[in-house]
């Protein structure tokens, strides 16, 4: 099967990035023939060594071609721009949603949309199948959509015997406003009384990490928070391996979570808001606080400290069965190869009538 997935890929960097690789991966290893279209970023200096071909900001005449080339185009999320070709050419078009469609202002007002976001909603019935990363975004969705979530990387992202579990606090996520480092600064300046011992790393960069540095020494917490810096993701999984709780205390309403299943699979205990999708990629590997509540979190936190559940391991490992690669790559793949048959078999019927309308007619 020609699949053309249009999506952020590497080297841009982030959860739909992730996501894309592990999935297109799969489908190379099992024989389908899969192409990236990335509009994000620009072409790697070093070749790379995927096992698919990449293309990079394409001309409108190269997508064209590439459109027509595939059988099944696989949008994540929807882009207007490259919408037009299926104006032209009978591909059937799936779109995995991976977003609410909503612009991020303040967490009093995430229920905003452009006009862009009301005109891609309006554009999914021309879908022949829709996906949702999270039940939560697929409520959000005005069209019949199926639930597939996302998958992590399980080759990575495990939980060795070797490495000692010595450090308390860990955040991974862009430095962004929304994802709520600074509420979590300021859990840290409560918390440095109660539990003078608590050590936080932060790892991730972006527009805020200065304002959060001085936000920590405003507080008196360079003694107590780490910035890591963004790390690559065998980095990243080291160090979730050496600490003891994740936190993902996103102020927004986050689509779905990866890094909660990347937390859970390394051994941490998982602490995340309880907006949109994150509740489902924790599950059994942690709790929920009050979006943007810092007496819940900090009394959830120490609470998770003193004394962290135990949530029965195999729940765990079922949960994280559940978001396998192989497992969620097979899935799309499947809905993928219903699509493209139902278009083969409409086309059949639509040739059929064509050439019944075409017989003469005898008359006696």
């Amino acid at each position: 099967m020609r699949i053309l997935v249009h999506g952020p890929f590497y080297p841009s960097i982030g959860g739909i990035e992730t996501v894309v690789s592990l999935l297109v991966h799969e489908w190379a290893r099992v024989g389908a023939e899969p192409v990236i279209v990335s509009n994000l970023g620009s072409a790697p200096n070093r070749p790379s060594a995927f096992p698919f071909r990449v293309v990079y900001q394409p001309s409108a005449l190269e997508w064209f071609r590439l459109v027509r080339w595939s059988e099944v185009v696989l949008q994540m999320n929807v882009s207007l721009k490259a919408l037009w070709p299926h104006l032209a050419l009978n591909r059937p078009l799936v779109i995995s949603h991976q977003t609410f469609y909503r612009t991020y202002r303040s967490h009093r007002s995430y229920n905003h949309r452009a006009w862009s976001d009301h005109l891609k909603l309006r554009m999914l019935p021309c879908a022949a199948a829709n996906i949702a990363a999270s039940a939560a975004i697929g409520n959000s969705l005005p069209v019949p959509h199926k639930v597939i979530p996302n998958p992590y990387d399980s080759t990575l992202f495990t939980q060795p015997k070797s490495i000692p579990r010595d450090r308390d606090l860990v955040f991974v996520g862009r430095l962004v406003s929304e994802k709520g480092a600074d509420l979590l600064l300021n859990v840290m300046a409560i918390l440095k009384c109660a539990s003078p011992g608590i050590r936080l790393t932060i790892i991730g960069d972006g527009p805020e990490r200065g304002a959060l540095e001085n936000q920590a020494a405003n507080l008196k917490l360079l003694n107590r928070v780490r910035f890591a810096g963004p790390l690559d993701q065998d980095q990243v999984a080291k160090e979730l391996q050496r600490h003891k709780v994740l936190v993902v205390p996103s102020v927004y309403t986050e689509p779905f979570g990866v890094v909660a299943l990347e937390g859970a699979a390394c051994g941490c205990w998982v602490l995340g808001s309880d907006g949109g999708g994150l509740p489902e990629a924790i599950g059994p590997a942690g709790m929920t606080f009050r979006r943007g509540d810092l007496t819940d979190l900090c009394d959830k936190l120490m609470k998770v400290l003193n004394a962290p559940p135990e949530n029965p391991s195999s729940a765990i490992a079922a949960h994280l069965e559940r978001h396998q690669p192989w497992r969620i790559a097979s899935e799309y793949l499947q809905l993928l190869k219903q699509v493209l048959r139902s278009q083969k078999a409409e086309l059949r019927e639509a040739q059929l009538r064509s050439d019944a309308e075409q017989v003469p007619v005898r008359r006696c």
